[in-house]
This record gives C-alpha cells, structure tokens and sequence, in this order.
C-alpha cells in the first residue's frame, strides 16, 4: 500500500514534535534541598536557581568565617578598647583589678589582678619586654591568640625575669644585644600580651602590677615610660555583634599578613565585601547575609562552646565538668589546624598561654567548665545551687570558683558585685573539710561567705580553676561532683 507524501511528511512532524516535548519534559527538573527546591535547565540551575546557590553559599561561608574569625576579632576588641576609651599607646598596659575592672572583657578570674597590653611591631620596629622577676605568669601571643612565647613562672626566665626581644614579619633582630636577651618572633604585627599577678601578699602582687617595661627597641637608650592605665569608669563588654564583628575582622586583614592556612577563608570573605586593600563597604545583599551569618553562627559558637563534643573533653564521666581549653596554644597540628577546639574557648575567652595548659604537676594552671546542672539543664539565675568542693583540692596555690553570664561571657552582673569564690577566701567549711559553695538570688543562712548571687532571667555558667594543679587532677582521681538544684 503506497503512502501519499503529504501524510508521511505530516506523520514524521507529529512524530518529530512528541519527541520534543518529551525531550523537553526530561531537562526541565528540579531538586528539592536543603537549601529549598532548585530548578534545573537541561540539568543547570537556571538563574533564579543559581542566584539562590551563591546566597546559600555566601551565607554559609559567612557562618563558618564567624568561627574562624572568633581568636583575632577577640583581640581586636580588646585592643579598640585600650586605645579608644582608656587612652593606651603602643606597648602600654592596663591593670584590671577587681569586679568592676574585670567586667571589660571575657570569663576573668577575680581573685587575681590582670596586666593586659597591645605592641604593633609594624609601626615600632622590633619591641623590648623587659619582665620583672617575681610570681608572674603570662604570655606574648600573635593577633590570633597563638602565644609563641610565655615568660615568667611558666616561662624561659622560669619566674627570674629578664629581656624579650619581639620581632615582626619581615624584621630583622639587631646583631648587638644583651647576652641574657630573648628573640622571639611573631608571625603577625600585632602581639598581645598579658600577665598575672600570682603572690599571695598583696603588697608584692600589686608591685609587680607596674613592674613591667615596654619600648621600641630603637629608642632603648630613651625611652618612652610605660604607662600603667587603671580604667576610671565601670564597663561591660562583649564580643562586638552583627555588623560591628565584620568591620573589625576587615580591620585585621586589612593589617596583618595572612597565613597560608587562612587563604580560603580570606577568599570566601570577598564575595561579602571584606577583601585586603579595599574598604569595608558591603551592599545591601552583602549586609543582609553577613548580618545573618554573624547571627547563626553565634549560634553554633554557643553550641561548640557549652556542648563540646570533641573526645575527651569531658573532666570525669560522673559530671558535668569539661575541660575549658581544648585548643593546643599553636592551633596547627602535623595533619590539620584546629577550628572548632580554638573557636569554642576564643568564642568565652581571651588569651591563652602554654601555662595554662602545661602537664607538669605544681605549675600552671587548670579551668574546669560547668554549664549544666546535674540533670542536663541550663543554670537559671532565679533558682539556688550548691557545689561542694571535696577535700584536699589539688592545687599548690589556690582554687577558685567564678560565676559568668551566659550571653556575654562575663563575670554576673549582680548587685553586691560578687562572681567568685576562693580557697584565699575565709569560707564556712564543713566538718571533713569539703566547702560549699552557694549560687542563687538569695543568700543561704550561714553560709553568705560561700555564697555567689545570681540574677533571675539570666542564665550563667562556672569556671572551676586550680593554681598550680597537683597529680590528683591530671590523673582525674580527685572529683568534683556537679553543681546540683537545692531548695
């Protein structure tokens, strides 16, 4: 049967067009994500789809680069605090001491005075630290918190004193120094340092608060004084939120040479409008994602921080108490840099020394953290507590117990300006030698001298700390039992 042309031509059309609208059928998809539905184009998101991506992904990196971020946007702060309010010059220190000193930055101790100081080697040269001999402890740190020096006690002057020689990136020490000098070298411009005044009399821990040099090493036969600045007026600080957190993490790229382990994240910043060389002045998209990226990942900070999961950050299994700094003083181990362990204790602390995490028995310090209750709640400031230190806590020095607010970080705001409590203290023992220690808006009868106030609607956490910590902690055979809901 012949087929008239006509009709085969009008078959093969029909034919021709079915299957392009099957075809078309077939790459017109989408995919359902976490990040919504995605809508495909012959198997490529379309425009909208793609615009949705980079947002998701900017977001993103905006999160991860708050993290990343939290060790010098900590420095930052502090040293904008020093220059802008309290009037500090290069290399000068400021002496916080006491519970209205101490309010200035993160999770403090109070029963020890802090010096505290900021060098910018990029405008001074090479820097002289001239420490004093005495019951010191401290440390010089790069403007990521990695100290790459202690001196004092825990240092190579090991409590004797003497000459630190801070050097630059790109700097050249001087080929004539003193025999007893010290060269040490820091990978970014910006150094801080700091010290804690350790003698039990308070007549030499407060000598020492003022006995500590600074100055250009090119001015050494006549330098400048030192400034010792006590600040003058109450205040309470954070880390800066929002917006604020971005610029002054641009501030520091913008000044600080960027390590090769960083690169990636200074690159992922520059699509949201941080980039080295160029002012911070972010779009609106921009604004809106960095704004919600310092937001969420606040989030994760408080989660990474509060609820560490990393192996072995628990203190003993039969309680509350994680070990505060999980963080290696370097940062960067033989197979990765540490993230989440630097970004937990920077997101409630500042500063760190190798001190504060040395293994040797009688030197250094320890911090135990609590932020759960004995049943996994969070502490609630309008209810009491009690945590009984067992006997014969190991420490050489003394051990302390300091009371924090939950969403800054620092030392409870109350007003009988109480946060701590310590074994230098005269507090109500009991018959075997364990002490109570109280927290709660009220006053326990009898035992007001072991008592912390807290603040109702506000949540807070403790900070246990041992000077000088003896065998027992280390082999974790001494417990401390968990702070537990009274009545």
């Amino acid at each position: 049967m012949r087929v008239h042309p006509l009709l085969f031509v009008f078959s093969s059309l029909v034919c021709t067009a079915g299957q392009l609208q099957a075809q078309s059928a077939a790459t017109l998809e989408h995919v359902d994500t976490r990040v919504g539905t995605i809508e495909l184009e012959l198997g490529v998101p379309n425009e909208e789809s793609a615009q949705k991506l980079f947002d998701s992904m900017d977001f993103q990196r905006a999160c991860q680069a708050y993290l990343w971020a939290l060790p010098t946007v900590g420095f930052e702060y502090v040293l904008r605090e020093q220059r802008n309010e309290l009037g500090a010059k290069n290399g000068d220190v400021v002496i916080y001491k006491g519970h209205r000193d101490v309010s200035r930055f993160l999770t403090p101790n109070v029963t020890t005075p802090y010096i505290i100081g900021f060098m910018d080697l990029a405008e001074a040269g090479p820097m002289a630290l001239q420490v004093p001999a005495g019951a010191i402890a401290g440390s010089a740190m790069d403007f990521w918190q990695r100290p790459f020096t202690d001196f004092g006690m825990t240092g190579p002057d090991q409590g004797k004193g003497g000459l630190y020689l801070l050097v630059g990136p790109g700097q050249e020490p001087p080929k004539e120094l003193p025999a007893d000098a010290k060269i040490v070298r820091s990978p970014t411009f910006g150094i801080g340092f700091f010290y804690r005044a350790l003698d039990a009399d308070p007549a030499k821990a407060e000598a020492m608060e003022k006995a500590i040099r600074t100055y250009p090493w090119s001015q050494r036969d006549n330098p400048r004084a030192t400034q010792h600045i006590k600040p003058s007026a109450p205040q309470t600080a954070t880390l800066p939120r929002g917006m604020e957190y971005w610029e002054q993490l641009a501030a520091v790229i913008n000044r600080e040479p960027v390590d090769d382990r960083d690169r990636f994240f200074v690159a992922m910043l520059r699509p949201l409008g941080i980039e080295r060389g160029k002012a911070f002045k972010p779009d609106e998209r921009q604004r809106q994602l960095l704004a919600e990226g310092a937001q969420v990942g606040e989030l994760m900070a408080k989660a990474n921080s509060f609820d560490k999961r990393f192996p072995g950050s628990k203190y003993r299994s039969d309680a509350h108490w994680d070990y505060v700094i999980m963080a290696d003083p370097d940062q960067d181990l033989a197979d990765y840099s540490q993230l989440d362990e630097r970004g937990a204790y920077f997101y409630e602390a500042v500063a760190l020394s190798k001190g504060m995490v040395t293994k040797t028995p009688g030197v250094g310090q320890a911090y135990l953290g609590s932020y759960r209750d004995k049943n996994g709640h969070a502490f609630d400031g309008g209810k009491s507590y009690r945590l009984r230190v067992p006997p014969n806590p190991p420490a050489k020095q003394f051990w302390s117990v300091t009371v924090y607010d939950t969403e800054t970080r620092g030392i409870i705001q109350n007003s009988q300006k109480i946060a701590d409590r310590s074994s230098r203290q005269d507090l109500v023992a009991n018959a075997d030698g364990s002490v109570d220690v109280y927290f709660g808006p009220q006053a326990p009868k009898g035992f007001e001298k072991n008592w912390i106030p807290t603040v109702s609607g506000r949540s807070w956490f403790a900070y246990f700390r041992l000077y000088a910590p003896l065998e027992p902690y280390f082999e974790r055979s001494w417990p401390l039992p968990d702070i537990e809901l009274v009545k």
